[in-house]
């Protein structure tokens, strides 16, 4: 599924164990600074074949996933 896609690409990213992130995790829990935030975009742009023209209002692991559900519909 999407959602847990997103989780593994974000836990690669920080190096970090998937079972600590959820669909509520939000940026800032996850100390995820502007490097990490692009790193992981790009990350998930190459995974889904999309664009994510803005991001500024992408808080949460969930809001990451509804995204990039649209974008792939």
């Amino acid at each position: 599924m999407v959602q847990e896609r997103i989780i593994a690409i974000i836990a690669e990213k920080l190096d970090i164990a998937a079972e600590s992130i959820s669909g509520v995790s939000t940026f800032d829990d996850l100390h995820i600074d502007s490097l990490d935030l692009v790193e992981i975009m790009l990350a998930i742009e190459d995974e889904y074949d999309i664009t994510i023209e803005e991001a500024s209002g992408l808080e949460t692991v969930a809001d990451v996933t509804e995204y990039v559900q649209k974008k792939i519909v």
